[in-house]
């Protein structure tokens, strides 16, 4: 039987606990530094927090280490690793090939997205330097997904929501270029949402101010159980930088659906932690930020990827707008023509819209039918397309509704001689407590009676341990039911769930749960396999390392991929493609070129070298 793990971001452990609450089997989080969001850093007493918590119900706690670590950095990197280790973490995710050599280091060390792991020789050589667990590159085809888990014996993991890098593998030095700041260490300026100008090598603007490098959101929502199939173990949702409503409503979708494949799969799979979640709000994915969805490469064909015209969260069309009259001192009414009769606008609601190409957010502040309330929005006219990307009914509901985690228990009672009552508590995972009660009472008149209340207030859920009574077996043979009140019995039901909770859970073994192997000492062939992958990899025409290496194409969101034209034209004429003008970005003055890669279906983002002599 294989485990399925979901594995949720954090920005901070408010949000990690969130997560498990939600159906979570693992949550990702960094520490005070070398993570790739350094505005999501946490300190290793909030970390040894979070794994108290999580291991509550065999959860998982992962630290992220996966920046590029400079030389003088080695020694603070390896202290607080040792801290992060101290602290509890299950595991770290690390980018420098350094750290596999620290023997102190006794965790298992999953190799991060950023170390571009996109075939099987690249996935073979992080098993064999150490790597517990690879995480792949997104922009792969279940077929790759399926060779790469077939070459391997460690665990795999798979991004499956979230927002999309446009480059391979996070291999951005765009941001660093334009702003100074690296995504390498952590500080990206999504350069890749920002607006820029398309032009051709004479200087014509071809398309103007959009967020031609944006992408759409990942969903495999759908596609779990066939990455399952191939070999996936551990489903990752992106988004250390989301708050604590996305983190849910994400969560608590894709927890569900795992749940759905292990109910239609028992003998085949199971969590990969331990309890069930009940109840709390339903979750709906087109209710929290996205851009659009798409699922990227996974068929193994391109399709229209980009979210160039709304590269922020733009949520559900609601209808257009019919007029906007000003109330005085700043403010608007707004009329709406909904586009659906069952459309409801509450008060808090978020809307944006589309005007001379820029996206404009603001707040109903109050909403009464299809009439919206608000602060005057420059823009915004008749006729109008608004819509909704904020529900302020929805987030009220994630925020109330909370989803229950909960263990399952099994209760046995013996009572015997004197009104002496021998329990025994044992948690799905094995753990068990027994404890001995002797009741200075009279004798229960009534033994069905006295039986069923204990029954009935044993098995009431215990605060916040969770534990929910699944069995239990009360023998009544050879002693009196005593006469308890429910209060003497809620006390001992209390104590026995707070000394269960006490004792360790038992976490459920994945498949490969431990690092592999030790590092290979044979550094010759090591080497030679990473000149032999550097080699593979480089770009074919051009600079070695180019700003961004992406398998996205403008030319192809734009309807100017030559190929495409060419084989539309027929085979005969399929060499047109490769005559095309060259093409640039431009932003804020600074003008990128841009390669395309026909034969590797790539596109290449350079510094304009020519534009910047003649500057």
């Amino acid at each position: 039987m294989r485990c399925l793990e979901l594995l949720s971001p954090a920005r901070n452990k408010e949000i990690g606990i969130a997560a498990i609450d939600c159906g979570a089997d693992a949550v990702y989080i960094a520490g005070p530094n070398f993570g790739a969001r350094k505005d999501a850093g946490n300190s290793f007493e909030d970390i040894a927090l979070l794994c108290e918590y999580a291991h509550k119900f065999g959860a998982r706690v992962f630290v992220t280490f996966n920046i590029s670590i400079r030389d003088d950095e080695v020694e603070e990197l390896h202290h607080q690793m040792l801290q992060a280790q101290e602290a509890g973490a299950d595991a770290f995710i690390v980018r420098d090939e350094r750290i596999f050599e620290m023997k102190d280091i006794t965790v298992p060390l999953h190799a991060s997205t950023q170390c571009a792991i996109r075939d099987a020789d690249r996935a073979r050589h992080f098993e064999e330097i150490g790597s517990a667990r690879i995480v792949l590159e997104r922009e792969l085809s279940l077929k790759t997904i399926r060779q790469i888990c077939d070459s391997v014996n460690c665990e795999v993991e798979f991004f499956v929501h979230g927002a999309l890098c446009v480059c391979y593998s996070g291999e951005c030095r765009l941001s660093e270029y334009l702003n100074g700041r690296s995504a390498d260490r952590g500080e990206c300026i999504q350069a890749c949402r920002s607006l820029y100008d398309l032009e051709d090598a004479e200087g014509n603007i071809l398309v103007k101010n959009k967020a031609l490098l944006s992408l759409k959101d990942y969903n495999l929502y759908s596609r779990l159980e066939e990455l399952a199939e191939v070999g996936v173990i551990s489903f990752k949702i992106e988004g250390r930088l989301k708050n604590a409503s996305y983190v849910k409503n994400v969560v608590r979708a894709y927890s569900m659906a795992l749940d759905d494949i292990v109910a239609r799969h028992p003998d085949k799979y199971r969590r990969a932690s331990l309890g069930v979640v009940r109840g709390g709000f339903e979750p709906n994915l087109e209710k929290t930020f996205n851009r659009g969805y798409t699922e990227l490469f996974i068929d193994g064909k391109r399709g229209q990827w980009s979210s160039m015209n709304a590269p922020k969260s733009m949520g559900e069309e609601i209808g257009s707008v019919a007029g906007v009259r000003s109330t005085g001192r700043g403010t608007v009414d707004i009329t709406v023509k909904l586009r659906k009769h069952d459309i409801r606008l509450a008060n808090g609601d978020g809307f944006a819209f589309v005007s001379g190409g820029k996206i404009t957010g603001f707040r109903g502040d109050k909403c009464e039918g299809t009439h919206i309330f608000a602060k005057s929005c420059d823009g915004l006219r008749k006729g109008t397309i608004l819509f909704r990307n904020i529900s302020a009914e929805f987030e009220r509901m994630v925020e109330n509704q909370l989803p229950r985690r909960e263990l399952h228990a099994s209760i046995y009672v013996q009572i015997s001689g004197e009104y002496t009552l021998e329990i025994s508590v044992a948690s799905e995972d094995g753990r068990e407590v027994r404890s001995t009660f002797r009741a200075d009472v009279d004798s229960a008149t009534d033994r069905e009676r006295a039986t069923a209340m204990l029954r009935e207030q044993l098995s009431k859920r215990s605060g916040h341990y969770a534990f929910n009574v699944r069995d239990i077996d009360i023998c009544t043979e050879g002693g009196d039911i005593p006469l308890l009140s429910a209060s003497t019995i809620n006390s001992i039901r209390r104590l026995l769930a707070s000394d269960l909770d006490d004792i360790p859970c038992k976490a459920i073994p994945l498949a490969l749960g431990k690092r592999l192997s030790e590092p290979s000492q044979d550094s010759t062939s090591l080497d030679a396999y990473k000149e032999s992958y550097i080699n593979a990899h480089e770009p074919a025409i051009g600079v070695k390392e180019p700003l961004m290496l992406s398998k996205y194409c403008i030319r192809y969101e734009l309807g100017m991929c030559p190929r495409q034209r060419a084989e539309s034209l027929g085979s005969s004429k399929r060499t047109v493609f490769s005559n095309d003008k060259q093409l640039f970005l431009r932003n804020n003055g600074k003008r990128l070129a841009l390669h395309f890669d026909c034969t590797r279906c790539e596109m290449r983002v350079e510094k304009d070298l020519l534009h910047l002599k003649s500057d």
